[in-house]
């Protein structure tokens, strides 16, 4: 069997480690300027937010068209024609229906699909979690059992430092955009589980200030001192990722992943101030194969 999945659940995988699980990534893609680019393929992350920062007009983001996925599908069914597609919420993303259309288009595949209801580190953790059971050969139902008790057990929260790509993505109302902005109001935000749409956690006056917001707000979901899984990602904002890996490690006993850039299509929505933390405890990562 192998596993597509969208480049919104940021596995932060290696092309070897990629090859080696089967995971193929249907890239998503974001315009500015005109020009469409497919994240990890035609442009970098610190490329796009220099001509962000540069440029006087906003982004706009895409999923995969169905014939995208009606391609991939159809050149990995040359090889294997058993397929499990996990993909980033559908609460907040076409993705994951875009890749249900594209199922459609070839019916003699055997497609298997999954939504995460999350997305970033989180999301990724359930695409490695179901990779690393089918390759050691557990049948596909208890392979996404498992994905979905790290998907339960998982908290994904974030925070930034400008509000002005929120506000024009939509993803907060214009007034209460505004009314924040003029406050220098920084929102947390976090994932809920039953539709996997942004709920807000809480707001701060400042960056840092909201930074250890979001350490506090683990604390309401894990004890603190908790054995934890964690993973610090960002837009392009390392110091700020930095500054909350520190806060984090002060409060749990933390095993990390690497620090990093999350998913430009995630990032077109917010620019590249905004931090995020993925925590899961260490207890159920430990029962992947």
């Amino acid at each position: 069997m192998q596993i597509v999945t969208d480049s919104g659940t940021d596995t932060h995988l290696t092309p070897a480690e990629l090859d080696e699980l089967k995971i193929s990534v249907v890239p998503l893609n974001v315009t500015l300027d005109g020009k469409t680019y497919r994240e990890g393929l035609d442009i970098e992350p610190g490329d796009f937010y220099d001509l962000l920062d540069a440029s006087g007009n906003m982004p706009t983001t895409s999923q995969p068209s169905a014939g995208d996925f009606a391609e991939t599908y159809r050149q990995l069914a040359k090889t294997d024609p058993e397929i499990l597609s996990i993909h980033m919420t559908s609460g907040l993303s076409g993705t994951f229906n875009s890749a249900l259309a594209g199922a459609k288009m070839v019916p003699e595949i055997k497609i298997t699909h999954f939504d995460t209801k999350t997305l970033s580190a989180a999301a990724g953790w359930q695409v490695k979690a179901a990779a690393r059971a089918i390759k050691a050969g557990w049948a596909v139902e208890k392979a996404l059992e498992l994905a979905k008790r790290v998907g339960d057990a998982s908290e994904s929260m974030y925070t930034l430092n400008e509000l002005k790509y929120l506000i024009h993505g939509g993803r907060i109302s214009h007034m209460k955009g505004l009314i924040a902005s003029m406050l220098n109001i920084k929102p947390l935000i976090g994932v809920e589980k039953v539709n996997g749409t942004y709920i807000q956690l809480g707001q701060s006056r400042t960056f840092k200030r909201a930074l250890q917001g979001l350490v506090d707000k683990a604390k309401s979901f894990y004890p603190a001192g908790s054995e934890l899984h964690t993973q610090v990602l960002y837009s392009f904002n390392p110091e700020g990722g930095q500054m909350l890996r520190d806060l984090v490690d002060q409060a749990f006993k933390c095993t990390w992943l690497p620090m990093g850039p999350m998913s430009l299509v995630l990032g077109a929505h917010t620019g590249r101030s905004m931090v995020g933390l993925g925590i899961c405890p260490s207890e159920l990562m430990a029962e992947i194969p």
